[in-house]
């Protein structure tokens, strides 16, 4: 009997089945093998896993760069970043004509917190002869402060380095708060604040310093030597405060002010005709003789001509009462 392996196969209608060529089938998988090859080469075709991966995210730049290489590249390109702010064009050494432009609309800075108004026009014509970036010269002798109060009128003090200014520069009282450097001939320096008026003898240009600071430019027993002096605009941490006098009412008022970096030229109120000017003392307070004003807005005017805007301090008689503002330094 055959095996298996040499028998015929049959159709279902019983007849013996035709052999395939060898050639032909051949033929069939050589043409399969290149189909597949064809589809697995083409773009995009073949498995995902591999052909895709190199492909940028929706809205992504495609770069060349290796994945290797670090993202900062990206940041640093000029159009994927925004325009730079005027502050950091100046800190990069090299603006450029849009850093430049943008500076002019950057906004303005808001003012202090407190402040009503808050504007600068310059040296004010009221300043007196207490003027910045003008220098005097004079000698300078030397007092006992004793509690520290004086002409003009804050009260007793233990801040020693204070000073009295002659009659002519002290000025009806615009000296007044004056922080001033006082350079001797020998090189010493010291800077005091303006609390008392020093009269005649005392002539133009004198400064009578309290004895502690006169004894940083000299000897005590000295008792007189030649200096220049200026007005500064220092550092403080001090804000401005409003004092209304003894005896103040709506109906009447005297106001000052205390603790200002600047020299005071002017003081004003808000009345129904706007803002108007009040006379100042010799001794450093500005009165509202008829009451107009009392109990309203006060603005106050520097050496430089910024303005600060108060809003209506109750009328508290002898009561100091803080502000939270304070003039620019210059």
């Amino acid at each position: 009997m055959a095996s298996s392996s040499h028998r015929r196969s049959r159709r279902p209608d019983g007849r013996p089945g035709r052999r395939v060529p060898v050639v032909t089938v051949v033929a069939v998988a050589a043409v399969a093998l290149v189909v597949s090859l064809v589809v697995a080469l083409r773009p995009g075709g073949g498995d995902d896993g591999g052909a895709r991966a190199v492909e940028p995210a929706a809205g992504s730049a495609v770069s060349a760069t290796p994945a290797a290489s670090p993202p900062a590249t990206a940041s640093a390109s000029p159009t994927a970043s925004p325009s730079p702010s005027p502050k950091s064009s100046t800190a990069s050494g090299s603006p450029s004509p849009a850093g430049t432009a943008g500076a002019s609309k950057a906004p303005s800075p808001r003012p202090a917190a407190g402040s009503a108004a808050r504007t600068a026009s310059g040296t004010a014509a009221s300043a007196g002869r207490v003027r910045p970036g003008t220098t005097h010269t004079g000698v300078a002798t030397a007092y006992d402060i004793g509690d520290g109060n004086g002409a003009c009128s804050y009260g007793p003090t233990s801040d020693v380095m204070t000073a009295a200014m002659n009659t002519a520069d002290y000025d009806t009282a615009q000296a007044c708060g004056a922080y001033v450097s006082v350079r001797a001939s020998n090189g010493a320096s010291v800077t005091v604040r303006i609390t008392n008026e020093c009269p005649a003898p005392c002539a133009v240009g004198q400064i009578d310093l309290s004895q502690q600071a006169f004894a940083k430019l000299a000897p005590l027993v000295t008792g007189r030597i030649p200096i220049t002096w200026s007005v500064l605009s220092p550092a403080t941490s001090e804000t401005i405060s409003i004092r209304y006098k003894t005896g103040s009412s709506p109906y009447w008022c005297g106001i000052q002010a205390i603790g200002h970096r600047n020299p005071l030229a002017r003081l004003e109120v808000r009345t129904g005709a706007g803002w108007t000017r009040l006379a100042r003392t010799g001794y450093n307070y500005f009165l509202s003789e008829h009451g107009a004003g009392c109990g309203s807005a006060i603005r106050l005017t520097d050496v430089y001509g910024e303005q600060l805007a108060v809003g209506a301090p109750a009328v508290r008689a002898d009561v100091v009462q803080p502000t939270r503002l304070q003039f620019a330094r210059h």
